[in-house]
């Protein structure tokens, strides 16, 4: 499988494949493909697996992609402006991430959930208690929204984000969540009342914007059921 990440703002990821190859992407996330391209939707997993996925805020189904006869093509984009992270996964390699990241990979690259380490973590992570684990052999692509950020933390190298900025971290970093600062700081510093804290060593994908914190700022804006 070879690919190309097209567009900047508003990228989409062109995946090129063989005859017997498969890609596998989030139901819905398909931009364009060739002719020859056959798509179906497959239950993963099982019932048991497309829960999870719901879970994990995922589609219950993911649609499955093959060329016919010759090789092809297809492209797939997310769901908010930002950009497509590639993340190669070797055998024995876990990447822990967002429950929206996952946009497409190859057929060998695996998804499951996994819970957060702590209660206070999942209670206000914003996100909740469910984090997306991908794991297996192959390339996966990340959906970040707005700009990214790729960090290689050393061991025992600390981060402090806004939480809803983390798009995944691998599984050797250690994560947890803790009080912005004092009294002061929580009561006016606008950063709200947690951060999430990043323990290396590992990778880190950061993004530059919270969907929900633009969702929010957009609502003052948008119109009333009166039409005002």
């Amino acid at each position: 499988m070879r690919y190309e990440l097209i567009g900047d703002n508003l990228q989409m990821v062109k995946l090129s494949i063989e005859p017997g190859e498969k890609v596998r992407a989030e139901a819905g996330s398909m931009v364009n493909m060739s002719g020859n391209m056959e798509m179906s939707s497959k239950l993963k997993g099982g019932i048991f697996g497309g829960i999870k996925r719901v879970l994990s805020s995922e589609s219950l189904f993911l649609s499955e992609f093959t060329p016919s006869k010759t090789p092809g093509f297809v492209s797939f984009a997310g769901n908010v402006p930002g950009k497509i992270f590639p993340l190669e996964l070797n055998s024995g390699s876990d990447f822990i991430a967002q429950k929206d990241a996952f946009l497409c990979s190859e057929e060998n690259v695996e998804l499951d959930i996994v819970l957060t380490k702590k209660i206070r973590a999942g209670l206000f992570a914003g996100d909740g208690f469910i984090l997306e684990r991908l794991y297996g052999e192959g390339m996966v692509f990340l959906h970040c929204c707005g700009d990214l950020i790729e960090m290689n933390l050393e061991p025992g190298e600390t981060v402090r984000v806004e939480t809803g900025l983390v798009v995944g971290f691998e599984s050797s970093v250690d994560y947890s969540i803790n009080l912005a600062g004092g009294v002061k700081t929580v009561l006016f510093g606008g950063e709200g009342l947690f951060l999430t804290t990043l323990t290396g060593p590992g990778k880190v994908i950061l993004q530059s914007m919270d969907i929900a914190k633009l969702a929010a700022s957009l609502i003052p804006f948008m119109p009333t059921t009166s039409g005002q």
